[in-house]
């Protein structure tokens, strides 16, 4: 069972990759997000809620058995946060790509509350929230932008 929660946590083990476990993390959960990104809004939120409740489990679970609290190779909180980031994302490469590193820039960032519950709320909670936030950050920011972009071409 150790090797199935460690598999789901760590993003297929992309979080085992070196270096920066968070940047491979959230590039590969561009992989299970190509292929659910045109369902319906409803089924879409019912989805990246899954995915949080299981993942919180899942990181909760991967920090007791790597006996570290927010272990770096735990990155399923990652797929969340592209998940949420990507929400109605348009349909373009572009998007896509500034999606990811805004993601990137405000996981890493972690401006409150992101910080707040890094630093405060243990366990699987509190390794899924700071990226939800950031997350949220990410996706208002996207629209934001690509509704200017659009408005200035």
């Amino acid at each position: 069972m150790d090797k199935i929660i460690m598999f789901l946590a760590t993003g297929f083990y992309s979080g085992n990759l070196p270096k920066i476990p968070g940047t491979w993390g959230s590039l590969a959960a561009l992989v299970p997000w190509f292929f659910v990104r045109n369902l319906s809004i409803p089924t879409y939120l019912a989805t990246v809620g899954v995915i949080f409740v299981i993942g919180c489990i899942l990181a909760g679970s991967a920090e007791k058995i790597l006996d570290q609290a927010d272990a770096g190779p735990i990155v399923i909180d990652e797929f969340v946060g592209m998940f949420i980031t990507l929400i109605a994302a348009p349909n373009h490469p572009v998007a896509w790509i500034l999606g990811f590193l805004l993601f990137r820039f405000f996981d890493i960032l972690k401006p409150f509350p992101c910080s707040w519950f890094d630093q405060n709320i243990h366990g699987g909670f509190g390794i899924m929230m700071d990226d939800v936030i950031a997350g949220i950050y990410a996706l208002i920011s996207l629209q934001l932008l690509w509704m200017l972009g659009s408005k200035i071409s």
